[in-house]
């Protein structure tokens, strides 16, 4: 089922990039790499700096597959997408949690400070999003209206919160996912977002 889920957030992440990247009006092979860097843009650089290699993508052709897929689907039925927006969103928000916590047990296996494996999680989860927006010459959204990469870091903190607790590693990783999951419809439906800072 994580590994389900891990798919599907891929996926939903690999049609966001297509979205946005269709938007500035690319061509179909700039729209598969913003896609692809959407998708696993995180994860890659999480294992740069680990010294993880290969990439985890590298090793589960899986990935690459259901990005190719996610790159068709929202070619072919991007006129029809916006009906099924809640749907891509709710992915999206699976993909947030599941993807936090991959980054959150890649770090604990080689043995980082758990404020590193935190900032790994986040890096996980938000940095495919960044390299996408960059790349789209956007100001990335997490630094200026959502509050993403700081939901990451809350569930971050409750994993590490619980495990100093011994709970059970199911209920671990079920509570630390809903918290993000959580948080993130509440900050959507309600519309929350970080003051932003400027000079006047």
């Amino acid at each position: 089922m994580f590994y389900l889920l891990d798919l599907l957030g891929t996926m939903a992440f690999a049609i966001s990039g297509v979205l946005t990247a269709m938007k500035k009006r690319m061509d179909p092979f700039g729209v598969f790499v913003i896609a692809f860097v959407t998708a696993v843009g995180g994860g890659t650089l999480r294992d740069m700096l680990i010294g993880r290699t290969p990439i985890g993508w590298m090793l589960d052709l899986n990935y690459a597959y259901i990005i190719t897929l996610g790159f068709f689907v929202a070619i072919i039925f991007r006129k029809k997408l916006d009906k099924f927006r809640v749907s891509l969103f709710l992915f999206d928000t699976i993909g947030l949690g599941v993807f936090t916590l991959i980054g959150l047990e890649r770090g604990i296996a080689i043995g980082l400070h758990p404020m590193i494996c935190v900032a790994l999680g986040t890096m996980t989860a938000c940095f495919g999003g960044v390299i996408r927006d960059i790349l789209c010459n956007e100001i990335p959204v997490i630094f200026r209206k959502e509050i993403y990469a700081t939901i990451c870091i809350v569930g971050g903190c409750v994993f590490f919160l619980l495990r100093s607790w011994n709970v059970n590693e199911d209920v671990l990783y079920l509570t630390t996912s809903g918290v993000i999951i959580v948080i993130r419809l509440l900050v959507v439906h309600y519309k929350w977002s970080l003051p932003s800072l400027g000079r006047d």
